[in-house]
């Protein structure tokens, strides 16, 4: 970088006092050449100069940057200066006005006297813009602009102090042309009135050399799709899984903005459930989606309720995602079985004791039901209602004939917090008595 910045402060310092010489020099050369701005709005750049009445011969030469094709001829007798428009300068270039005598049919006849040099810096092209909704349609965009570069040719005669820069917002909707969205301005924060996703939008900056184009942000629209089980034991978790697509806006150099449909990895998932029939919808769970969209979430479980999932409002350095929210669906909540079976195993001494225990999450007060099977009728028969006190129900008996029996307990449906829960049958239970 330091050899490039000797070199190139060489060869600026060797070219103001550069001239070309020509193929017949009988003329004087003209003298004093100055460059100003031609008025206050900057579009062009006026060139001065002192000679006796010839006709003169305009150029724009390059310093360490390509010459433009521009020349201008002007005939004896006019005064001797010109507005060249600012847009036959290159931007980002190095450059100086030369003014010769000659005209467009002959030779030069002079040598060149060239304007002191002068740089074409375009705008600096702003980033890390973000947009932050403020009132029901309206959005507060911010941006940053990196630092000036470094200037190769300081307090030149066309440099301009203070805020030059200016941003005009643009922006493109579905069905519509890019369009400015408001007036120009150097500050690097604006409220854009009447904007709702989608759209896309971006930043024009201007200095009176360039344009350039910066801080876009992609405003989408977005549909959460989810899978929520129907059924789940109490207190084991279940997976909700599903999708967010999202809608962009495209824009191309010409002709209307299109909508596209497309997805997002990183974008944040909430899980919301009301515990209780007619509480507010509160997070059960979070997580973000990945590569498609894709999501697939744990979901503590409890008593029955219903569950959505929502991609909130999501706003990060050139991207928005508008909330979207899935259908709640109902999960219903089975008793979760815990344990079950015979104190010191299932294989017994006939006219010993028997006792069968069965054990249950949530830790309910209910009244269960100890059933046998009876092989002859082919059914089930009623043995003993059993109270279950914090989960725990048992029942001790004695068998005196030697055989195998079945037996199972019946846990009855109940409410939790205000919503049913299902209740369930044990696995049969084998008892061998020798």
């Amino acid at each position: 970088m330091v050899g490039l910045r000797s070199v190139l402060s060489a060869a600026l310092a060797a070219g103001v006092g550069a001239s070309l010489l020509t193929a017949c020099s009988s003329d004087p050369t003209p003298t004093k050449v100055t460059v100003g701005w031609a008025d206050s709005s900057r579009e062009a750049v006026r060139v001065s100069w002192d000679d006796s009445g010839t006709p003169n011969r305009i150029t724009i030469e390059g310093v360490l940057s390509t010459s433009p094709s521009y020349v201008k001829y002007l005939p004896a007798g006019e005064p001797n200066t010109w507005a060249i428009p600012t847009s036959a300068f290159p931007s980002d270039g190095n450059y100086k006005v030369s003014v010769g005598v000659g005209t467009s049919t002959g030779p030069m006849t002079s040598k060149l006297a060239s304007s002191p040099i002068f740089d074409t810096d375009g705008p600096v092209r702003p980033n890390g813009a973000t947009a932050t909704p403020t009132g029901k349609r309206d959005v507060l965009v911010r941006w940053t602009v990196p630092p000036q570069p470094q200037d190769f040719s300081p307090n030149d005669p066309l440099d301009v102090t203070g805020r030059t820069q200016r941003y005009v917002p643009v922006v493109g909707r579905p069905g519509e042309p890019l369009r400015t969205a408001g007036s120009g301005t150097t500050s690097t924060r604006q409220v854009i009135k009447n904007l709702k996703p989608p759209y896309i939008f971006q930043l024009r900056a201007q200095n009176e050399w360039s344009t350039a184009i910066g801080g876009q942000i992609s405003a989408r629209t977005s549909s959460t799709s989810a899978a929520i089980p129907a059924l789940a034991q109490y207190g084991i978790p279940i997976r909700i899984r599903g999708r967010a697509i999202l809608q962009q806006v495209v824009c191309a150099d010409e002709g209307s903005c299109v909508r596209q449909r497309t997805t997002s990895a990183g974008l944040p998932v909430v899980v919301l459930t009301q515990a209780t029939p007619g509480a507010r919808w509160t997070p059960a769970a979070r997580g973000s989606t990945t590569s498609g969209g894709h999501y697939d979430i744990p979901v503590a479980t409890g008593a029955s309720r219903p569950y959505k999932v929502m991609v909130p409002n999501y706003s990060q350095v050139g991207q928005v995602a508008a909330q979207s929210t899935s259908r709640a669906q109902l999960t219903r909540t089975i008793v979760r079985l815990q344990s079950t079976g015979y104190l010191g195993g299932s294989s017994k001494k006939r006219g010993e004791n028997v006792t069968a225990v069965v054990v249950v999450k949530p830790a309910m007060n209910t009244t269960v039901m100890l059933q046998s099977w009876n092989r002859q009728a082919r059914r089930w028969a009623a043995v003993r209602a059993l109270p279950m006190r914090r989960g725990q129900a048992s029942f001790s008996f004695k068998v005196a004939v030697p055989g195998i029996y079945v037996y199972r307990f019946v846990i009855p449906n109940a409410t939790l917090l205000g919503r049913p829960m299902l209740g369930r049958v044990t696995q049969n239970l084998p008892l061998s008595i020798r």
